[in-house]
């Protein structure tokens, strides 16, 4: 059976994170319970902040939209994860396949704008605090927000776009429990070059350019932040932007790890391990960190329990 581009592949099967038995359900329990407090935790924060009308500022909007891109994201690829570890050969359709894939990329990259967008958003707010009601209004905020999911959309066209003129003859096993770029193609039977180099020029734009951004912002609330005179003021500060600086480390420095290194089949199960922290470990720890480390999250959350069981 032949598809439109000539593949002969019509479907592949993941090879997992492992291949040694004795891991396989130690591990499944563990990437579900991950999972679920993913899941818990990222609907919860959706739902406490949609129910708190003291949470409906620019900070916990854009921290609504990170908490539903990473349930989103999450649900992309953990399912089949958890798959593999219970079935003996996780097969997707090729066309399951590219729409993860799709997905996959979308979600990623509207993610590093949206984390890009938080740290300008702190930057405002605590360089220029008379001002931020007027620069943060709601339609500049929705203006960012609409440009985060754009860009996701373009940079997953690209990817995918480029995937689809692939032709895959007879290898079918992706070494990883996802349809990530670097394994896909390192199956394919035609030249990879063009997708190498949008690859390159895309995840490195995505990943640079939002890194540099974040950097710089950083930068100038610590300038801003050493000049406060009181402790007090200095520490509250240092509190409202430690939880992001945690959550931007965490997903940019594992994504730098899995596509700006040189691309070596020996680096595969380094590469795995690697993406585990930036689709598993991060969408679970974001909303640990943002409401754990947040006084008004922690009384928002108070307030509506109060309300549920009064």
């Amino acid at each position: 059976m032949a598809l439109e581009n000539d593949s002969s592949v019509t479907e592949f099967i993941l090879a997992g994170l492992t291949n040694q038995p004795e891991l396989q359900f130690p591990l499944f329990l563990l990437f579900l319970g991950i999972y679920m407090i993913t899941i818990v935790g990222n609907l919860g924060l959706v739902t406490l902040i949609s129910m708190n009308s003291q949470l409906h500022t620019p900070m916990y909007y854009f921290l609504f939209n990170l908490s539903f891109i990473d349930f989103c994201y999450s649900s992309v690829f953990s399912p089949k994860m958890l798959m593999n570890f219970v079935s003996k050969e996780n097969v997707i359709s090729y066309s399951g396949c590219m729409a993860q894939l799709y997905f996959f990329g979308f979600f990623s990259i509207a993610e590093c704008y949206l984390l890009t967008i938080m740290a300008y958003d702190r930057y405002v707010a605590i360089c220029n605090p008379l001002l931020y009601h007027v620069t943060m209004s709601h339609h500049v905020c929705s203006w960012l927000l609409g440009g985060a999911y754009i860009m996701g959309f373009a940079g997953a066209m690209a990817h995918t776009g480029c995937m689809l003129r692939l032709s895959f003859c007879d290898a079918n096993i992706i070494n990883h429990y996802m349809c990530d770029i670097l394994p896909l193609l390192q199956l394919s039977c035609t030249s990879t070059y063009v997708n190498e180099l949008v690859v390159f020029i895309v995840v490195g734009t995505n990943i640079i350019v939002p890194s540099v951004t974040i950097f710089t912002s950083y930068a100038l609330i610590l300038s801003s932040i050493l000049s406060i005179s009181s402790t007090e003021g200095r520490s509250k500060a240092f509190s409202t932007c430690s939880s992001h600086i945690i959550a931007v480390a965490l997903f940019f420095g594992s994504a730098s790890f899995m596509y700006l290194k040189p691309s070596s089949s020996g680096l595969a199960d380094q590469g795995k391990i690697s993406s585990i922290f930036y689709t598993n470990v991060g969408p679970m720890l974001n909303p640990l960190i943002y409401s754990l480390r947040n006084k008004d999250v922690q009384l928002a959350l108070r307030k509506t329990l109060r309300r549920m069981f009064s």
